[in-house]
Parts: structure tokens; C-alpha cells; sequence
């Protein structure tokens, strides 16, 4: 487990590190031991790191002042931490500390908290279907394997190559199989784009705030986060282009519709702004649209395949862009299919980078996907169809519940942006974790430093599951006392 380097301004990456520590039996104090002991024992907290005072601690877990110094007495009995008046709190040193291997992990709570053992806390963190389609279970049971053919396909099966580009071509966007690359979800696409085309130091154009995924990744990277805020009308363009021209960064990444967390929409024309400037300016743009098909009303026209047209509102339609799509939103997370569609050179790239690691993601996946796509729209329909019921029914409940919290309705997407009236959402969603219902705190999502205040709400589960979370929400809102006014995170606070 990689280690935690705490400073003043990274007691996020601890409290984010320590998960659903609140959510086993017995007292908060044990528990809060126990989640500590791990992270010591697994060099997470390696020997000598400084733990913050428990004041600092106790305000950011939002606990009494008592149960952290329990906990740390707790540890220190065991000889595992030292406590010493005017040094603080560290972890002890043995004498014959075993050599801990470093590797690079997450520390992120949208991912942390799915690899937590199932329990009673609702997840309203990671966002995706909570079930599959009927349609799913059919292509699956419909399925003939191939003859003659080994199962490696790196670049992917031709035939869902080529089912991905013509639904890119019918919306509007000319595309033939070999500018598309399957993945094992976007979230590898990603992954593959960061490794390809960064390298430590370089800089990054990054919403803020936006995926927290990314930023995961551009982080492992060792790369440079330059950050452009987020505001009603999606990605400030006109700051953006200032920051391609001033630092000419090896990657831009943006969400133009349905931004992840914000939902907000980039504007036609800014979308071709900031597209022209890119390519003007030799600056690979990166759009994520793993959340475009998600729109509450039909976009104006429809392609050849039922389905709304992109047209206008895909940034590849204003030059070069590399696109990352994936079915994981409309269909099912289960269903690891995602792509990558750019220039054929690029995807050639990126097929022999993702040969090195997997050889071809999963192909009786492929040939369910590819079942899928040749009748999409009425999945597509029917999913829509949820998520705005689902966006009605969580807002409706939160005014209800708790009218002093503001978020504005989306027109599309998956989540909710709430921002609180006062407070921090590190601290409200450790509250929140204990009366079980686990959020996404806008911190982690902002390499400005700011979103301190807001929460990150999906509403893809089901009615009484959403009226149940807000329900557990506003219980925790009532017992909620802030404690110093919230500083501005770090991007460090986000992985470590």
C-alpha cells in the first residue's frame, strides 16, 4: 500500500484513506482504532509519519475530541503510535521495520467505497445502473462463440469496431472502424490516454471540478493539474485557451455535456472555441462522453438509429478530438465495454500500449455489446426514461427533506451538485457514513481547492432507495455541526 504523506493540507487524503471506518459494531472509538491499525500495518502509515492533532482530526471525521485521542491511546497501548507533549502524534518506529513495497493505488472515496464489504450504507458515491437491462441478459443468452479464433483482440472485435463508428457516423460525426479502439470501460481508455501521452511534470488541463477518476490518474502520472473552473455554462473556454496558450499542457481533458460532477452543458459555439484553439495550438483534447447519451428530451433531429443526434453537441464534430465513450452509464457498470475513438495513428498507439497489459478486453463482453448496438435505442430510451424519474424524484425529496440545501436541475446526466448552507462535505460524509448513506464530498473532485461545501448526489437508484438516503441524509444534516470554516482542499487530498 502506498504511503500517506499527511501535512497540514492533506488530512483529507487520511480521512479519505480510512473509508467506512464509523460503519462496523461496538464503539466509534474501536473502530476508529481498528481502520488506523490496518493502515499502519499495511504501511499505508509508515514508521514516523505524523498524525494530525486531534482536535484537526476530530473536526474532519466530525467526532468528539474524545474519540480520536481514545483511538490514539488505543494504539499507543499497542506500541504502535507515539505520543509525545510539543511532537504530536506519530507512528512508532520498530526496530526491525519490514521494508514496505510502494505501489500506486486510490485513495479516492468513489472507489474506496465499492471496495468496502457489503453492508447497510447506501451508496450514493459511484454512480451507475444499479441493475442491468432485460435486453443484456438476452444478447448473453444469445451468444455463439467463435470458430477458429484465439480471443485476443487488442484493438478489439471488428465487429463492435465498426458497430461504435457507425453510430459516431450517424450522429453526425464521420468515423470508420480503425479510429476506434474498445477498452475495458472508459475508465482504461483513460488510463491508456494518460500513459501514452503524458509524462511526470507535464501539464494537464483539467476542469474544476470534474471526474475524480481522472484526476486519480493524471496524478499517477506524476503530471501537472492546471485547472479551469466550472461554472453554469460548463469549462470557463475563454481561461482555458489562456492556459493552452500560456502553458501549452500535453493533454486537456473536459466533459463537455452533461459535466461530471456539475451536469452542466458546453454552449455550441464554446465547445468550437475550445476545440479550434487546441488543435491551433497543438493541444490533444481529451472529451469524456461517457455521460452524453443521458439527456432528458431529445436533442433536435434524429439519426438513422432512433436516437438522438449528437451533432452540434459533440466536440469531435468541431476537429480533432479524442473521444472516450463507454456503455457502463447507459447499459450496465457490469458491462466493461468502453472505447476510444481518434486520428487511426493514435488508435494503432494506443491498440499496441493496451496489448502490453491485457491483450484485448473481454470478447464474449464484445459480442454482447455488439448485439446491443444493432437494436441501441431502446435501451437508450428506456434508461433516459429512469434517469429523469430519478432526477425528479431525488430533487423533490431534498426540497422536502432539506430546503436549505440548493442544487439546480440538470438536463441530463447522473448526479446532483448540492451545495450545503455552511459546513464542509469531508465532514458532513463522514457524519452521513454513520447514519449510512455514503456521498461524494465536491473536495475530492477539485484541483482548485475549492467545492468545499458541495456534495456530489447520483439518483439512479431506485424511488424508496432515494427517499430512504435523503431521509438517513437529513437526519445526519440535524445532528451536523460544522467546526471551523472550511479550508481549501489540495489536490493531494484526492490520491496519494
Amino acid at each position: 500500500m502506498e504511503p500517506i504523506t499527511l501535512t497540514p493540507h492533506t488530512i483529507d487524503a487520511l480521512v479519505a484513506r480510512l473509508g467506512r471506518w464509523s460503519a462496523g459494531r461496538g464503539p466509534l472509538y474501536l473502530l476508529l482504532a481498528a481502520r488506523l491499525r490496518r493502515l499502519i500495518d499495511e504501511g499505508a502509515l509508515p514508521p514516523g509519519a505524523k498524525l494530525p492533532p486531534d482536535r484537526r482530526l476530530a473536526t474532519a471525521l466530525a467526532v468528539g475530541r474524545t474519540t480520536v485521542v481514545a483511538a490514539y491511546d488505543t494504539l499507543r497501548q499497542e506500541g504502535r503510535l507515539v505520543r509525545r507533549q510539543g511532537s504530536g502524534t506519530r507512528v512508532a518506529r520498530p526496530a526491525l521495520a519490514p521494508e514496505t513495497p510502494r505501489v500506486t493505488e486510490t485513495s479516492n472515496p468513489l472507489f474506496l467505497h465499492l471496495l468496502e464489504a457489503p453492508d447497510d450504507v447506501i451508496l450514493l458515491s459511484c454512480a451507475a445502473p444499479s441493475q442491468p437491462p432485460p435486453e443484456l441478459a438476452e444478447a448473453y443468452r444469445s451468444l455463439v462463440l467463435p470458430d477458429g479464433d484465439l480471443g485476443y483482440h487488442p484493438a478489439g472485435l471488428g465487429a463492435l469496431r465498426a458497430a461504435v463508428a457507425a453510430r459516431y457516423t450517424a450522429r453526425g460525426v464521420p468515423t470508420g472502424p480503425e479510429r476506434i479502439l474498445v477498452t475495458t470501460g472508459a475508465q482504461q481508455g483513460l488510463s491508456l490516454l494518460t500513459r501514452l501521452l503524458l509524462a511526470p511534470g507535464d501539464g494537464v488541463l483539467v476542469e474544476a471540478p470534474t471526474y475524480p477518476g481522472a484526476l486519480d490518474l493524471f496524478r499517477e502520472a506524476a503530471a501537472v493539474p492546471l485547472p479551469v473552473a466550472v461554472g453554469p455554462d460548463g469549462v470557463d473556454v475563454a481561461e482555458a485557451v489562456r492556459v493552452m496558450e500560456r502553458h501549452r499542457p500535453a493533454l486537456a481533458y473536459v466533459v463537455a455535456r452533461f459535466q461530471n460532477p456539475t451536469g452542466t452543458v458546453l454552449p455550441p459555439l464554446a465547445g468550437r472555441r475550445l476545440v479550434e484553439a487546441a488543435n491551433a495550438l497543438g493541444v490533444p483534447l481529451v472529451d469524456d462522453e461517457v455521460l452524453a447519451d443521458l439527456a432528458f428530451t431529445p436533442a433536435l433531429g434524429e439519426s438513422s438509429l432512433g436516437e438522438p443526434a449528437l451533432g452540434e453537441s459533440s466536440l469531435s464534430s468541431y476537429g480533432d478530438v479524442i473521444a472516450v465513450g463507454s456503455l457502463s452509464k447507459v447499459v450496465w457498470g457490469g458491462l466493461r465495454i468502453g472505447w476510444v475513438r481518434g486520428p487511426a495513428p493514435l488508435i494503432a498507439r494506443l491498440a499496441r500500449l493496451k496489448a502490453l497489459h491485457d491483450l484485448g478486453s473481454d470478447l464474449p463482453s464484445q459480442l454482447a455489446a455488439t448485439r446491443l448496438l444493432a437494436d441501441f435505442a431502446p435501451v437508450l430510451t428506456a434508461r433516459t426514461a429512469a434517469v429523469r424519474a430519478g432526477h425528479d424524484h431525488l430533487r423533490a425529496a431534498l426540497a422536502r427533506l432539506l430546503p436549505t440545501w440548493s442544487c439546480a436541475p440538470t438536463t441530463g446526466g447522473q448526479t446532483l451538485w448540492v451545495r450545503l448552507p455552511y459546513g464542509d462535505g469531508v465532514s458532513f460524509a463522514q457524519l452521513a457514513l454513520r447514519h449510512g448513506v455514503a456521498v461524494l464530498p465536491g473536495a475530492t473532485t477539485d484541483a482548485l481547492g475549492g467545492s468545499v461545501r458541495h456534495l456530489r448526489l447520483h439518483f439512479l437508484a431506485p424511488p424508496e432507495v432515494l427517499t430512504e438516503a435523503v431521509r438517513r441524509l437529513a437526519a445526519a444534516w440535524a445532528e451536523y455541526t460544522p467546526g471551523p470554516a472550511p479550508e481549501r482542499a489540495s489536490l493531494h487530498a484526492i490520491v496519494v
